[in-house]
């Protein structure tokens, strides 16, 4: 059996499959910059643009919570040309405040103009893109290798200084009766006043609260230690190769690896091989958001979505299986590139031989429940 686990990451040995996917110390200065300037300019210019479209009040600079992969440090470099790397900064302001207008279906698109217009002239004066099509963001693109996702919440004012967790029970209405019940409810007095709402461009304001999902994973990463971190890179390291748009969303490969995952010392390429080995049947059952049972990962996804994905999982299963029982280096590195692409280190020499007991060694212990042993009676 081969080891190739220092080619996917070692603390040692360089490159790696992790060092080629991270984004370097230059551009992640750049995106920390960025993300800063939108910031500062939605803290000064968004309560004079409200003042200016007449929206009087209380001028509150917005607060800000970082969300998705670069929260999760699990932020990889784009595999292609016409990829972009996602950073999420949400950006909140109090509900009082939002109650600018005598309907919350107009405040949304009010938050979403009012945004826009106090970000105009930073993007213009850096050369970026706003992006004003995303149905629950603005999108700045920053280079052509990153873009920034802001998205637009209201959070009760006992939570805006805290950020505490809030849900809300989405409502919709498919007819032309509840159609009419909703504009009579279309008033602020008609939601609930301690959740947290996120501006939608179509559907007013929906449920979401990223906090608890970046605290649900953060904890999975405590109980698993940074090999499932890693793991999760080196699952998003492969959809970003096979899936040039598209695929599976980062959240539903993250969700369906948890329950499964199993450290391997010093063993990466095993402790991946032994995830896409479980993730298929996981997927066909149904994955749901961890801090959700109601919203559905692969419903969102769709049947043919999830076919696709168990597929390719198959597919990279018996490649990595492949690999690590090549006797051939060589070979075993060209199947984990077809998997991975090129940024998976062609060297053969770091290809280390591994022995049965090694093997052994690398796999986590099982508790095993005790013999029964009978009562005995000396005499």
């Amino acid at each position: 059996m081969l080891n190739l686990s220092s080619l996917f990451y070692s603390g040692v040995e360089q490159p790696t499959l992790l060092e080629n996917v991270t984004l370097s110390a230059r551009r992640c200065d750049f995106i920390v910059e960025a993300k800063e300037a939108v910031r500062k300019q939605l803290r000064t210019a968004l309560p004079a643009v409200l003042r200016e479209l007449g929206h009087e009040g209380v001028a509150v600079q917005p607060r800000f919570f970082t969300q998705g992969s670069w929260a999760y440090k699990t932020l990889n470099a784009p595999a292609h040309p016409t990829q972009q790397a996602d950073i999420d900064d949400g950006a909140y302001l109090p509900l009082s405040f939002m109650k600018v207008t005598s309907k919350p279906s107009v405040a949304s698109k009010v938050f979403f103009a009012a945004a826009e217009a106090a970000l105009t002239p930073l993007v213009r004066e850096r050369g970026w893109r706003l992006i004003t099509d995303k149905p629950t963001c603005i999108r700045i693109e920053i280079a052509e290798y990153a873009h920034i996702d802001v998205p637009l919440y209201a959070i009760p004012d006992d939570q805006f200084e805290q950020l505490r967790k809030a849900a809300l029970a989405a409502h919709g209405y498919f007819t032309l009766d509840e159609a009419m019940k909703r504009a009579e409810r279309d008033a602020w007095t008609a939601l609930p006043h301690d959740q947290v709402l996120l501006a939608h461009r179509d559907e007013n304001w929906v449920k979401s609260d990223p906090r608890p999902v970046k605290h649900w994973f953060l904890g999975e990463v405590e109980r698993h230690g940074e090999q499932f971190r890693r793991s999760v890179r080196y699952l998003k390291c492969f959809r970003d190769w096979q899936w040039v748009e598209g695929g599976p969303s980062s959240l539903l490969l993250m969700a369906t690896a948890a329950p499964l995952f199993e450290g391997r010392d010093r063993r990466d390429d095993l402790a991946l091989l032994d995830l896409v080995e479980g993730m298929p049947d996981v997927l066909r059952q149904g994955v749901y958001c961890p801090t959700d049972a109601n919203e559905s990962l692969t419903e969102r996804l769709g049947k043919a979505g999830v076919e696709d994905t168990i597929k390719k999982l198959q597919q990279l299963e018996l490649y990595l299986r492949g690999a690590v029982n090549a006797s051939d280096p060589a070979q075993a590195l060209a199947w984990v590139q077809n998997q991975f692409g090129p940024r998976f280190p062609n060297l053969p020499d770091r290809v280390k031989a591994s022995s049965a007991t090694a093997v052994v060694q690398a796999t986590p212990a099982v508790a095993v429940a005790s013999p029964l042993v009978g009562r005995t009676q000396a005499g």
